[in-house]
């Protein structure tokens, strides 16, 4: 049954993410899922269900993909930390682009429902947390704010490559930069 739900809710965040907000529908949710029609409907009885389902579902998600990123980068100067963060940025608008759309849309979603802002900044602490740590490494003299500075400009860059995707899209010259003028 759990496993269901989950299919129900991978394919509603594949909604979101790829057709938008407006998209997001019942119908679009089964057929992108493959499951009978009425089978969301039975999981979330109105829409704002569906999306407080999402939001928790996207959080696991997210946070099951940050703990492996980050356990698995260990920079050992400023270059090696953009190297990794454009990395995350190139996953973030590639094969992970339909969830970081959903993500986004869910943040616009928070601006008529506030209640969705506390779930949504709980991903958001781990992530500056460790870009916090990454900044106090590497000398910053206000390392959570030069953390926050630098997650505002990946998300910048994310959304910008996004809605304007440029095919030869490299952010790493620019986080580089970014860094040498946080840290340098």
């Amino acid at each position: 049954m759990a496993r269901r739900r989950d299919e129900v809710l991978d394919a509603a965040v594949e909604v979101l993410g790829a057709e938008g907000s407006r998209r997001l529908t019942y119908q679009a949710v089964d057929t992108a899922a493959g499951v009978p029609t009425g089978t969301t409907s039975n999981y979330f009885r109105n829409r704002t269900a569906l999306i407080d389902g999402i939001v928790d579902h996207l959080q696991s998600l997210e946070r099951r993909d940050w703990e492996s990123f980050a356990a698995g980068t260990d920079p050992a100067d400023p270059g090696e930390l953009a190297e990794a963060m454009a990395a995350f940025v190139r996953h973030a608008t590639g094969p992970g682009r339909a969830r970081t759309a959903a993500r986004f849309a869910l943040f616009l979603e928070s601006s008529a429902r506030p209640e969705l802002r506390a779930p949504l900044a709980r991903g958001r602490q781990t992530v500056l947390a460790w870009s916090a740590e990454r900044a106090r490494r590497f000398g910053s003299p206000a390392p959570e704010r030069h953390g926050r500075i630098l997650l505002d400009h990946l998300d910048g860059v994310v959304l910008h490559q996004l809605s304007f995707p440029a095919a030869d899209f490299d952010p790493a010259p620019d986080i580089r930069d970014l860094l040498r003028g946080l840290l340098g």
